[in-house]
């Protein structure tokens, strides 16, 4: 057995640690910009808890709250340049996956030239970035616990991961009573995004050790807290098994890469705005039903967490999941018709070939095209 392993992430786990975030933001700067959404931290109360915690260890800050869902990198540099013009040294996302990477981007461009989509595409690099604070109010996204953000170009449709451990945050405050107020539907979608991170990073042909043991123990935790809380039950112990298997899912990831179902549904979302979570829930089951008998052994250890035998039944077992959560759909019920194929598929080639490479099945592009056309 050889790996290496470096994901330095100071996470901060427990219900009612969202008091710590003054003294924890302490730790990396005086003035802070906070990244929240448009409504749900403000009328919850928890934008008001987290001004008061920071002040009373002497932090200042302002707030910035122009993050709309599948955050734009045009979002990201307003967010930097309104960090610049505050003179913040620090940056907190409070909030969902979106915020939360609209915060990395802005903390990352408020010490960096030029366009965020030259570091995006690769073009340019750096290790530079504002101290990044998370505080995660779905469980979905994993982002509290990787160096990633994903961020779409309003202009060309792209939706890619800025990726650097730059961005790593310095602390990621994982408090589950914040999970608490989710709506139903969001936290369906954001549970059923963790499970698939969990599910592609256990495939990943490039998975190991220790990404396989952040996988296992998340979707075990996932299959028995989710649907529970999905259908009424308010479990504190499940809240948190729930938003643990999250951070879990993100650090999997981001150490193993996401497979071809986070891949092929990463063009929904730049081209058509496609919430994450629907996309994945019509294209995982398609996407798997052909991937099995190339790794036969992980889908039995999948199925069997989702409450089946083996690996035949997995397809079976994780329809019945989805359709628990409501969540059973198709492509065409978002808007994308047949026409739309071609330009999913080359965009997929583009954004997200790392995903498509890490697949336990080698799909080509007509495979990737079929596979489209399965899910409308």
């Amino acid at each position: 057995m050889y790996f290496n392993y470096n994901l330095p992430v100071n996470i901060t786990f427990g219900r009612g640690s969202i008091r710590e975030i003054g003294a924890v933001t302490a730790d990396y700067g005086t003035r802070a910009m906070i990244v929240t959404g448009q409504s749900s931290a403000k009328e919850s109360g928890l934008l008001d808890r987290v001004v008061n915690y920071l002040k009373k260890y002497g932090i200042e800050n302002c707030v910035y709250d122009n993050v709309r869902p599948n955050p734009l990198t045009t979002n990201a540099e307003a967010a930097a340049e309104f960090a610049v013009s505050n003179k913040c040294n620090v940056v907190i996302g409070l909030g969902g996956g979106s915020v939360m990477d609209c915060a990395k981007g802005a903390a990352f461009m408020a010490v960096n030239k030029g366009s965020i989509d030259d570091y995006v595409f690769n073009a340019e690099e750096s290790k530079k970035s504002l101290p990044v604070i998370l505080a995660p109010t779905t469980c979905g996204t994993g982002s509290e616990g990787n160096g990633s953000a994903l961020l779409t170009n309003p202009k060309t449709g792209n939706s890619k991961y800025l990726r650097s451990d730059a961005i790593i945050p310095k602390a990621s405050i994982i408090d589950s009573e914040c999970m608490a107020t989710m709506p139903k539907i969001i936290l369906a979608y954001a549970g059923f995004n963790a499970l698939c991170h969990c599910m592609e990073a256990y495939i990943s042909r490039t998975s190991r050790y220790m990404s396989d043991m952040f996988s296992k123990t998340g979707m075990e935790l996932i299959s028995k807290s989710l649907i529970p809380l999905y259908e009424g039950e308010n479990s504190p112990k499940m809240w948190d098994d729930l938003s643990f298997a999250g951070v879990l899912g993100g650090m999997a990831v981001y150490t193993a890469g996401a497979a071809l179902p986070h891949g092929m549904e990463q063009p929904l979302r730049g081209i058509k705005n496609v919430i994450q979570g629907r996309g994945l829930a019509a294209l995982t089951p398609v996407i798997m039903e052909e991937s099995i008998k190339y790794a036969p052994h992980k889908f039995e250890y999948m199925s069997k967490c989702l409450g089946g035998k083996n690996e035949k039944d997995f397809i079976n077992v994780l329809n019945k999941f989805i359709e628990r959560l409501e969540l059973a759909t198709n492509l065409s019920q978002w808007g994308i018709s047949e026409g739309d194929v071609e330009s999913l598929t080359e965009n997929c080639f583009k954004v997200a070939y790392q995903c498509i490479l890490h697949h336990p099945r080698k799909f080509v592009r007509e495979d990737i095209k079929r596979l489209y056309k399965r899910a409308l």
